[in-house]
């Protein structure tokens, strides 16, 4: 493995190459070893970027809405198999009758969605959000950006990520466990795992040590705060830190969130094909031949990427506050570490 002295200088010297703004971490059985914090978290009033800033992940909390899911199918109150229908009932009636919460937590459900990664013409820079976006801070709200995309195809036929998907789980565990879901993640996943600075922030309302994210528009650099909801949900929009996250595959792997069987099934590959470089399980992708589990997330004015290997037991988390920045730094990362 590549010396601790030259990892870091790789890591400086990427992040200088491409003006990276956001914080990349590297834990080795447990430790941080590396550490290191670039730009600006406010760029109007010059605060910088340090390695306890808060950012917003995007689909980075997926793994966190599987997780809140399947601590209740944990304890019964639903099953892999539960059809998405008998907790919605008549809402959202283009989502096919046998739809499960198995293809859902595994993007096999075939279900339209709101914001559609096949659509070649998504620009996630753009303003893609169909309502005004300060009328999504509650789960239920996002029922309306939800309705009125047809099934793309039948339930189980094939992999394709899907957005929607994650807020219909969302719905599903907070209507199944009549807990708000965002109180359901802060009672399931962030308390146990130790994580004490993520949570769902109002991105109007951002406390200290948030980092705002940062969109190139029409020759200016602009917030993202007209992008995205007000506050997410289950496919998106968690604030964290490198340090939290971190917190987070170190709690999952001691079997702190789930059993040591839940935690088997969320690493058991459902889609063997689901890029050319990563596998899909319950809630997490996976590295295309071995046991690494990894999220990642982007959306406008963010982008982030963590990757564990239990078995080697480290981690590399690279978070930044712009939409493509964490992509040079992790994969410089994954070539070092030898996780290619």
């Amino acid at each position: 493995m590549i010396s601790l002295a030259h990892l870091t200088d790789l890591v400086d010297r990427r992040a200088a190459e491409t003006g990276f703004s956001g914080v990349v971490r590297v834990d080795v059985a447990g430790e941080p070893v590396i550490a290191r914090a670039y730009g600006l978290a406010d760029r109007a009033n010059e605060i910088a970027n340090t390695t306890d800033t808060r950012f917003g992940i995007a689909s980075g909390c997926k793994p966190f809405t599987a997780l809140a899911v399947l601590s209740l199918i944990a304890e019964g109150t639903l099953d892999l198999s539960t059809t998405a229908r008998s907790v919605l009932g008549s809402d959202l009636p283009l989502i096919d009758d046998e739809v499960t919460i198995e293809q859902l937590l595994s993007h096999r459900s075939g279900i339209g969605d709101y914001i559609d990664e096949e659509d070649p013409s998504l620009d996630l820079a753009d303003y893609v959000m169909p309502v005004p976006v300060q009328q999504l801070a509650t789960t239920e709200q996002y029922l309306a950006v939800l309705d009125g995309f047809p099934q793309k195809f039948p339930p189980g036929e094939r992999f394709s990520y899907c957005n929607g998907a994650y807020v219909v789980l969302a719905l599903i565990a907070e209507r199944a466990s009549g807990i708000a879901f965002h109180e359901l993640i802060e009672a399931r996943v962030c308390r146990p795992a130790g994580m004490t600075d993520t949570a769902f922030l109002r991105s109007d309302e951002l406390p200290r040590r948030a980092a705002l994210g940062y969109v190139e528009m029409d020759g200016a650099i602009r917030t993202n705060v007209f992008h995205l909801p007000v506050r997410g949900s289950g496919d998106g929009g968690i604030y964290s830190t490198v340090a939290d996250v971190a917190a987070f595959w170190t709690a999952l792997f001691e079997r702190r969130l789930v059993s040591e069987a839940w935690v088997a099934e969320m690493m058991r590959s459902r889609s063997d094909d689901a890029s050319d470089t990563s596998r899909c399980g319950l809630g997490l992708f996976l590295h295309k031949t071995r046991d690494v589990a990894m999220a990642d997330g982007m959306d406008a004015g963010v982008s982030f990427r963590s990757v564990h290997d239990p078995a080697m037991s480290t981690t590399h988390t690279v978070i930044s506050n712009t939409g493509d920045g964490a992509w040079p730094l992790t994969r410089a990362l994954d070539d070092a570490l030898d996780l290619t």
